[in-house]
This record gives C-alpha cells, sequence and structure tokens, in this order.
C-alpha cells in the first residue's frame, strides 16, 4: 500500500482495526529489508522498513509510551528525543572537558540494533507498562520477521531499525546502562548507541571500561565491540562527525577528516559533470545539502575549511557548465554575456584545454556573485549565518 492509499484505508477500516489491537488479535505484517551502506567499506546497515498501516500503529505506541519514559530517561541521553539533539550532547561534552575530564571510553555497542535480546527488552517495558495488550502488541512486533530478497526470515533476535517505535525501544533499553553509569557517579554523554564515559586520568578510563563490560554483556546481554571501543584523549575522538580540541584552555569543536572525506566526496557527486541531469536539478540538490551540513556543522570552527572548499567546488561547477557549452559558438555567445572584450571571448572560446583548466581560466569572469546567483549556496556564506561561535 502507497502512503497515499491510507488514508481512504484507515476510514474503511477504522473500526475493525481498533477492535483488533484492543482484543489482542492484531498480527503485524513482516517488515521489508533494506540495506545501506556504512562509513566503513564493505559494511551495511539493516533497515526493516514496516508496511503504512504498521507505521501508524506502532506511531501510535510510541507517542503513548514517550512521555511516560521521558520522566524516566537520564539527563545525559541525546538520542531520538524531544528538544534534544546532536547539538546538546556536543555541549555537554565540552563541559565535562572543561572541567578537566578529557580522558574518554569511547563505547562501541556491536549491532545493537540485530542483537538486542528481546526477552530483556519485554523484562525492562514490563516494569513500567502494565497492561499486557501493549506488551505482547509489542512482542508481535519484534517477532513479526523480515521480507528478505521474497524470502521470510524469522526475527528472534533484535529489532527492526526503521520503524517509529525503535528509537524508542532503544532509548528504553540503553536507560539501563545510563542508571548503571549514574549509580557509579561516572559522567557520560549517550547519544542513541553511541556512548562516551569520561575520566579525569587514563587509568580511571581503564578501569571504567574494564568494570562496566561484565554489566552490559552479562546484565543487558548487549555486546561490546573490542576492536572499536577504545580508551584515549578527546583529542584523538570522533564524535557524531566532529572532533575536539583545545584553544586557550576550552575544548572546541572541529569537523573531523573522516567527516571532510565524505563532504567531498558528495560535493564530487554532485558536480559530477559527466552527470546526466539539469541544471536546476543539481543547483537544488547542492543547495539542500550544503545548507543542511553546514546546519549540522555549524559548532565547528572551520572559516579555513570552507574558504578553500568553496574554492575548489566553484571550480567544478565552472567546469560544468563549460562542458554543456559545447559548441565554440555557445562558448562565445556565453562569455559575451559575461561582458568579457571580444578578443579574450574568441581566445578562450577557441582553447584546446581540458574542462578542469578552463574552469581555472573561467576564475574571475564566471565570478562569485555569479554562481552564488544561479543556485548555488556558498557554504562559507551559510555558515557565518547560522555558526554559533
Amino acid at each position: 500500500m502507497q502512503v497515499d492509499e491510507l488514508l481512504p484505508f484507515l476510514r474503511e477500516n477504522q473500526e475493525s482495526l481498533i477492535q483488533e489491537i484492543r482484543e489482542g488479535k492484531y498480527k503485524p505484517t513482516p517488515v521489508r529489508r533494506v540495506e545501506i551502506p556504512k562509513e566503513t567499506k564493505g559494511e551495511f546497515r539493516k533497515l526493516g522498513v514496516p508496511t503504512v498501516v504498521d507505521r501508524v500503529v506502532q506511531q501510535a505506541i510510541a507517542q503513548e509510551l514517550s512521555p511516560i519514559y521521558e520522566e524516566q530517561f537520564s539527563e545525559n541521553s541525546f538520542g531520538f528525543r524531544p528538544k534534544r539533539g546532536v547539538h546538546d550532547a556536543l555541549r555537554q561534552c565540552q563541559k565535562h572537558v572543561n572541567e578537566g575530564y578529557v580522558y574518554v571510553v569511547d563505547m562501541d555497542l556491536e549491532k545493537f540494533f540485530d542483537t538486542v535480546c528481546q526477552s530483556k527488552l519485554i523484562e525492562v517495558l514490563s516494569k513500567t507498562i502494565k497492561d499486557g495488550r501493549v506488551i505482547s502488541l509489542i512482542h508481535k512486533y519484534l517477532n513479526a520477521g523480515v521480507i528478505a530478497n521474497g524470502m521470510f526470515e524469522r526475527t528472534e533476535v533484535g529489532m527492526p531499525q526503521g520503524g517509529p517505535l525503535s528509537p524508542l525501544l532503544s532509548n528504553v533499553m540503553l536507560n539501563e546502562l545510563d542508571k548503571e553509569l549514574e549509580r557509579r557517579g561516572h559522567r557520560f554523554v549517550r547519544y542513541a548507541d553511541d556512548c562516551m564515559i569520561f575520566c579525569k586520568s587514563r587509568k580511571s578510563a581503564e578501569r571504567t571500561l574494564e568494570n562496566i563490560i561484565p554489566f552490559i554483556e552479562g546484565k543487558l546481554f548487549l555486546k561490546v565491540n573490542r576492536k572499536k571501543t577504545e580508551v584515549a584523549h578527546i583529542s584523538k575522538v570522533k564524535y557524531l562527525g566532529y572532533s575536539f580540541y583545545r584553544h586557550k584552555g576550552k575544548c572546541r569543536l572541529r569537523i573531523h577528516p573522516k567527516s571532510v572525506i565524505k563532504m567531498k566526496n558528495k560535493i564530487r557527486e554532485l558536480t559530477d559533470r559527466n552527470k546526466g541531469i539539469s541544471n536546476e536539478v543539481r543547483e537544488k540538490k547542492y543547495q539542500e545539502y550544503v545548507q543542511g551540513w553546514v546546519e549540522y556543522f555549524r559548532l565547528a570552527d572551520m572559516k579555513g575549511l570552507l574558504i578553500k572548499t568553496d574554492e575548489w567546488a566553484r571550480r567544478r561547477i565552472r567546469a560544468v557548465y563549460w562542458k554543456q557549452w559545447k559548441r565554440i559558438k555557445t562558448k562565445y555567445r556565453m562569455l559575451k554575456a559575461l561582458g568579457l572584450e571580444d578578443w579574450k571571448v574568441k581566445e578562450l572560446a577557441y582553447s584546446r584545454k581540458g574542462y578542469w583548466r578552463m574552469a581555472k581560466a573561467l576564475n574571475q569572469i564566471f565570478s562569485k556573485k555569479i554562481i552564488a546567483k544561479l543556485g548555488y549556496t556558498s557554504m562559507l556564506d551559510y555558515y557565518l549565518i547560522v555558526s554559533e561561535n
């Protein structure tokens, strides 16, 4: 069923659907398996996309349970919660570092969503939710199974990542870890399954890691990824795409090199002169990406990086247009429109240099202003508007 077919369906079947849920007879449909590539090459994140009707029911459960659990959740948890986000988590990290907690346990839970122990999760939910029908319905969602390549697969462990209910359930499960860390008096920041515990010395951080692993693996039945979990100085850590550094005694944020590489690859893809898309589509996609990216990284110090990136991106954009002006006639007409003298127009229009070299030659004529008018937002200009530094 398509999303736009949902409303007529619900109008027609509302009563029977509600009755089925009330009587505990409602049976969720298996989710559709979708794999999206992770940052690590060759690794994929498995998503489970529920049907539209199941999404409505899951959303209803989440809306009812969220206010109940919000009262129980930790102040140090920031992922998938109302009025909290990535920037709040990062500010909290800065606060801990400024208070001298410069060594961190960078915790990585191995395939968290795929390895959640369902019976443990149900046990944790049952402490708060006393209506057996709600528990039973959530259990049915966990056990609904997956359709992968047209084949049905059972899901006896883990929970599908991709429905409206899974973020809440992940927080309910990991709230047990939060409570334990608070009980032990640790300073920590958790965003979804990304957790950092802050300590004053390397020894204390190593001891903390050693002591918390038995709780995570023995009590919560989750697996700690030993390869990716590390004890390190804050300056060596990547968290939510950012890295940290000290300046005049204060903790500052910059963009992690891996995030820079990822961003440049995306700009490369958007300004690929061999890609057969219209200029309108390219401009729109570029603008959306740049604004979204700068908005996310607005806490970082990155003026210098953005000046260089903008110059490089503008050169790529000029190369796109130069390739589009295939014929000498077109080049002549376009260069003339840019207000160039006749002799210079001829020199450039008849040039046999490659696209990349010509893009540099057009630097002064095909100016920054013109590129901005075409709809290509300058990263630096947008950063100066939204930056909080």
